[in-house]
This record gives structure tokens, sequence and C-alpha cells, in this order.
């Protein structure tokens, strides 16, 4: 199983060079299904290896002109407020047991995991609606005002699950701007590389850390990254995100049912 853990790990940054987006969705069940890690700490992790790949990948199109440097700050100044703020004070007082009746118990853990799930699904179902329009008609570009507090609440879901948020940035990317699919991948990255960093500073002092692991992780991710991002030359950018939609899509639904099966157990 741990070998499967780290081919998933280049996976996450072939995702993330690709789509610019939705490493956290893979890493999260990843760390937590198949290597065993409980969901904060996990989250946390997720943090970290998505945020640090990203970083990688955002030197890479720098490179190549394909960040919106202006856009991505201001995407990511309110998202990454929310996300630390999320990480340092909401996460740790959530209470263990959130509800609890007779034998059925809904724990800290699978809240966090169930919300992720909802998220994936929300996201899978913006990525295949977006992906079902043409780029090829420019939207009219949303006001820099009407951006902050779309983003602070991004900043504070993804916080919640240890996301760097690309699987909703990117959509939202192309739906609130004139950006094109290539920009907006390269620009997601930048932003998630943000949030996540420094949503993991608000998670150090209250987690422990396995450096070794982590590292080690990350690094496979960041060869994934770079894969992806040459691999990203020769697909097609409306089929790929259609296809990680529904990829996504299936993959919140099993989570979900998992964990309903897991509840419901006597």
């Amino acid at each position: 199983m741990e070998i499967l853990g780290y081919i998933g790990a280049i996976f996450i940054g072939v995702i993330l060079g690709l789509t610019g987006g939705g490493g956290s969705i893979i890493t999260v069940p990843l760390l937590i299904y198949i290597l065993g890690i409980n969901p904060v700490i996990a989250s946390a992790y997720s943090l970290f290896i998505v945020g640090t790949t990203s970083t990688f990948g955002s030197f890479i199109n720098y490179t190549k002109n394909l960040i919106n440097i202006k856009l991505g700050f201001i995407y990511a100044i309110p998202s990454f407020t929310a996300v630390y703020l999320t990480r340092k004070y909401i996460v740790p007082v959530i209470p263990e047991i959130i509800y609890k009746s007779g034998k059925f118990v809904i724990t800290k853990d699978l809240f966090l995991i169930l919300f992720f799930a909802t998220i994936m699904f929300l996201a899978a179902l913006s990525m295949i609606k977006v992906k079902k329009k043409t780029t090829d008609t420019p939207r009219q570009k949303s006001s820099f005002w009407f951006l902050i507090p779309i983003n602070f609440v991004i900043g504070c879901a993804t916080g919640l699950v240890g996301a760097g948020g690309g699987f909703l940035i990117t959509p939202a990317l192309i739906y609130f701007t004139q950006i094109s699919m290539r920009n907006a991948v390269a620009t997601s990255l930048f932003i998630i590389s943000m949030n996540s960093i420094i949503g993991f500073l608000g998670d150090v002092q209250n987690v422990s850390i396995d450096w070794f692991f982590l590292l080690k992780f990350t690094l496979l991710s960041i060869i994934g990254i770079n894969l992806g991002i040459f691999l990203s030359r020769f697909l097609k950018d409306g089929q790929l995100k259609r296809m990680f939609g529904y990829f996504v899509l299936t993959l919140s639904i099993i989570i979900f049912i998992k964990e309903m099966i897991n509840l419901l157990k006597v």
C-alpha cells in the first residue's frame, strides 16, 4: 500500500501540472485511505505537499510568461487570509464529537471527510459545467470588489479540508474573467502555492509533523508536476478538464458512500 501511495504522489503532481488544481482532491483521500493518516493531519500534509509542488510549477510557468500576476494576487490575498485563519483558529476548536445520538456519532474527522466530499462534488459539477461552454465567447470581467468575498469564501472552504483551492479557483478564473484556459491553469498554480503554504503555517503549531515522510512524498509530487506541465503541451484542455471533473465527481460519491456505510454500521 505504501508503494501505491508514492505512485499516487507522482500522480498528484501530474494532475496539478495538467489542470492547475485538483492536487488536494487526490492527496487527502490518498493520505487517509491508502496511507492510513489521520484526516486532520492529512489535511495539513496536503497543504504542504500541494503548496510546495505548486510553487515549483509556478516557477516553470513564470519563465513561460503564463501567469497573470496581478489577477493572481487579487484572488490569492483574500483566499490565503481565510485559509490561514481557518487552519489556525477554526479547525483546532471544532469538537472531537460534533453530534451523538446513541450509537450514531458524527466525529470531527468524519465531518471534515464528508465536507471534503461535498466540496469535491460541487467543484466537479462546476468543472463539468464550465467546460460545456466554449471559451471562445468572452465574458465580461467581474469587478475587483466582487472577487474579494468570493475568494474569501473559497479560502474558508479549502482551509477546512486542507486544499489549495485550485479545483475551485481554476473554474472561477475561467468563469469570472477573460483569461484563457492555459493562463488560468498557470495562474491557479500561483494562487494555490500561496494559499497552501500560508495555510500550512497555521497548522505547524497544531499538529505533529513527520518531516521525513512529508518531504519524500512532496519530492515525488514535484517530479509529477514537471511531467504534467510537459504533457499539457500535447493534450486538449477542454477534454482534459471535463474528464477530470467526472473523475472528481465519481471519487466524491465513493468517499461519501464509504463513510456513510461506516457511520450506519451497528
